[in-house]
């Protein structure tokens, strides 16, 4: 097994085998790009042509790179071209009949100590191995889409798997600049497995009708600062080859949550796979193309219903970090804004934390000391409600605890004047329940900022079923006053990102109770493979240990379904004081400030 793999076949010319041929062009290796397709052959050709074209233009290469590149790629319509190749990667479709044809007559063709490698991430590389005359040499090698600019490459081992193949693909895959992650053989692996729940959850939600593919998509981007919005990346990595992967991954766990969305199954029998085809949740200009255009699968996102109610003044009750941060906002947009808290110390407090982030802001070139001065004088600090009483908007941004919550909005509802608009930032409890708390429910409704507001854009409008249709009117012509970007959604517990979320994060967390990855391996090929800007665990320690268990007891006693239950090394965790940065022990260390 101790190979230079100096010559390389990829067998299958698709979306993901051509650009597994550019990476290892680029990297110097001589590669024979195998297809049946002439076509796909061809733009195979024309497709390694334009990005190491725009590679250039970039100046990631040099031209004398890039033709070296081109001369080191030929492309061949029979596996008869793989003789001499010490590596062969299969990309072609997620079929074990189609798959296990190519293994076995690759093995009539190659050298008894070439490697073959599947491109699968979804079908068992044990079985594919057993239809080999050499399983020894037969392993996973998951490169992601796309390929030359993915780091993350996973090496899935079989039991039948011989240990010096795994270190020449391990090696190979450093020297193409990639991060290697041993994983073992189970559907999804490390990468897939957690993200492919998220983007089902995504196409069930959307399928729902509770929120637009839009608003879906900018959730997820903007709440969570991922590249892109699931229903969007489904489109791109195909909307027919994430149905295959969800079936094998629930052939397996029996979790409701890998169960294919039946939207997949409609666009996919319909031909609507994504990008290659044209249309898939989107419409694009041609197949495999960039620009999304307009078409009937949605219906208008955040249609407006008649005028809003003028706001020139909010009120802000809390005297935490959100508060202070959404007084801020909003302070910063022009608002006059009452900040009250149970006492003046306490509201003095908080807007003393105000001026300290306007000062960093001014130290950092954001903000000239003039607007800081402007902010900072329409902020008015106070230890009682009753200073709300001419408020257009009152915002809460309490503990989230529902009792209190209702508490508060009884008291707002005899402070404030008729037609002033009660907004709840919860982000996790019914938005109904606290208005019902009220006697003008049709005034309540939820808008939930992101911590920490200044910076975040993202505000989850939450209608409930009394919600006046000029209040959400209201509502979102603030938001863009205050330029953030509305979503609108309805009044569930999660509402769009925490629904999404936490369920990703709590299967992380199950993984890791089943020793299949470690914490490290994990976080990394999520944000690696995913590009996530942090790993699970690290999200989970940033956020609190407690803090997620509480939304996912909320979820879980929300849906009733039972691959939402916490998983129990969070609830151990938790009980055990250990609940993130915050106490210096989560699943992590982490050094006390």
């Amino acid at each position: 097994m101790d190979t230079p793999l100096s010559t390389i076949a990829v067998v299958g010319l698709g979306t993901m085998g051509t650009g597994i041929a550019e990476v290892l062009a680029l990297a110097g290796r001589e590669v024979i790009g195998i297809d049946i397709s002439e076509a796909a052959a061809l733009g195979a050709v024309a497709s390694l042509e334009a990005s190491t074209a725009r590679a250039v233009g970039r100046g990631r290469i040099t031209e004398e790179e890039r033709a070296a590149a081109l001369a080191r790629f030929r492309t061949a319509d029979t596996l008869q071209a793989a003789a001499d190749a010490e590596l062969v990667i299969e990309v072609v479709p997620e079929s074990y009949e189609i798959k296990q044809q190519v293994f076995r007559e690759l093995d009539a063709v190659v050298s008894p100590t070439t490697i073959l490698a599947t491109g699968t991430n979804a079908l068992s590389v044990t079985r594919l191995a057993a239809e080999s005359q050499r399983p020894e040499r037969v392993l996973g090698l998951h490169f992601f889409n796309p390929a030359p600019a993915m780091k993350l490459v996973e090496v899935v081992s079989s039991v039948l798997t011989a240990p010096p193949a795994v270190e020449t693909v391990t090696a190979l895959a450093r020297e193409l600049g990639k991060e290697p992650v041993a994983v073992g053989d189970r559907p999804g692996f490390v990468a897939d497995g957690l993200l492919f729940g998220y983007l089902n959850q995504a196409a069930a939600m959307y399928e729902a009708n509770y929120a637009s593919r839009e608003d879906i998509d900018a959730a997820m981007k903007l709440g969570c600062g991922l590249p892109m919005g699931p229903l969007a990346l489904l489109d791109l990595i195909g909307i027919d080859t994430a149905r295959t992967v969800l079936e094998a991954m629930y052939a397996e766990s029996h979790d409701r949550l890998h169960a294919p969305a039946p939207i997949l199954g409609q666009l996919s029998s319909a031909g609507l796979t994504g990008r290659k085809a044209g249309r898939g949740f989107y419409t694009y200009d041609a197949p495999g193309g960039q620009d999304v255009l307009p078409d009937a699968l949605t219906p208008a996102a955040g249609a407006e219903a008649g005028a809003g109610r003028a706001v020139a003044s909010v009120g802000v009750a809390g005297s935490g970090t959100m508060a202070s941060g959404i007084a801020e906002v909003f302070a910063k947009a022009g608002y006059g804004v009452v900040l009250a808290a149970r006492t003046q110390e306490k509201a003095d407090l908080a807007k003393g934390r105000i001026a300290t982030s306007l000062e960093r802001s001014v130290s950092k070139g954001r903000l000239s000391a003039e607007a800081r001065d402007e902010t900072l004088a329409r902020i008015t600090a106070a230890g009682s409600l009753d200073a709300f009483a001419e408020v257009d908007l009152a915002v809460e941004a309490v503990a989230e605890d529902l009792e209190i919550k209702q508490q508060l909005f009884a008291a707002l509802d005899k402070v404030c004047r008729p037609g002033a608009v009660l907004a709840t930032t919860t982000s996790s409890l019914p938005v109904v329940a606290v208005a019902r708390a009220t006697a003008r429910p049709e005034d309540v409704i939820g808008m939930h900022f992101f911590n920490p507001a200044p910076a975040m854009k993202l505000v989850e409008v939450v209608r409930t079923v009394l919600t006046a249709d000029d209040v959400h009117a209201t509502v979102r012509a603030v938001c863009a006053k205050i330029r953030k970007h509305p979503v609108d959604c309805g009044d569930r517990a999660g509402f769009i990102v925490n629904a999404l979320l936490f369920p990703y994060l709590n299967n992380a967390i199950k993984m890791v109770e089943q020793h299949y990855a470690s914490l490290d391996d994990i976080d990394a090929a999520m944000k690696l493979g995913g590009g996530y800007p942090m790993g699970p665990f690290e999200l989970l320690d940033v956020v609190g240990l407690d803090v997620s268990l509480a939304i996912e007891k909320v979820l879980h006693k929300e849906f009733r379904d039972p691959g939402l239950a916490p998983a129990p090394l969070l609830e151990h965790l938790v009980a055990a004081g250990c609940l993130g940065r915050k106490t210096g022990r989560g699943f992590r260390e982490y050094a006390r400030r």
